[in-house]
C-alpha cells in the first residue's frame, strides 16, 4: 500500500515540530551548517512568503519555504545576469528539509513543486543558492531539472567562507 503523502501550507501550531525535526536533520546531514539560536524564527525569516509542511502517513515529514529575496541570496543576482530580469522578479526557495526517516517518498519533490507552483503563480521565478557540501540536496534540484548557474565562495562570518551553488528552476 502506498503511504499517504500530502504538502499543505504550515500553520503557527507546526513549528515547534518542525523545529525538531530540524534537529533530527541538523544532526543526521548538518542542515543547516550553522544550528540557528531561535531555529522557528530561523524557519520565518521576515522575508518569508509562505511556507509549507509535508505529512507522511499523516505526521510531518519535512519543509520548504518561500521568500523575497534576502541580503545574503546570490540566486537572484545571477538570474537577473542571465534572464535580463530583476532581481526582484524572483522568489527564493529556502529552508527545504526532510526527514531522515521519511526520504525516499518523493517529499522532497512534492515540497519543491509546491513552492515552484506558488511562485509562478505570483509571477517570478524560482531560484535558491545550497552549501555545495550538500551533494544530495543538489542532486535532487539536478534530477528535478533546475539550472546550476554558478558555484561561488560565500562568507557567512570573519571566519567562515562557504561554498554555495546557485541554482534556477527550470
Amino acid at each position: 500500500m502506498e503511504p499517504d503523502r500530502r504538502v499543505r501550507q504550515r500553520n503557527d501550531d507546526d513549528l515547534e515540530e518542525c523545529a525538531r525535526l530540524l534537529a533530527d536533520v541538523h544532526h543526521e546531514d548538518g542542515y543547516p551548517v550553522n544550528w540557528p539560536e531561535r531555529p522557528g524564527e530561523w524557519l520565518s525569516p521576515e522575508s518569508l512568503l509562505r511556507a509549507w509542511v509535508a505529512e507522511l502517513d499523516g505526521g510531518v515529514v519535512g519543509h520548504v519555504g518561500l521568500s523575497r529575496r534576502g541580503e545574503g541570496d546570490l540566486a537572484p543576482g545571477l538570474w537577473s545576469e542571465r534572464s535580463g530580469q530583476s532581481p526582484d522578479e524572483t522568489a527564493v526557495l529556502n529552508r527545504l528539509f526532510v526527514t531522515p526517516r521519511a526520504r525516499g517518498h518523493g517529499i522532497g519533490a512534492l515540497l519543491i513543486e509546491r513552492a515552484v507552483a506558488e511562485a509562478r503563480e505570483r509571477g517570478v521565478h524560482p531560484v535558491l543558492d545550497v552549501v555545495a557540501s550538500d551533494t544530495a540536496a543538489a542532486a535532487l534540484y539536478e534530477r528535478l531539472g533546475w539550472v546550476h548557474m554558478a558555484t561561488v565562495e560565500q562568507r557567512w562570518s570573519p571566519s567562515q567562507v562557504v561554498t554555495v551553488r546557485c541554482y534556477a528552476a527550470p
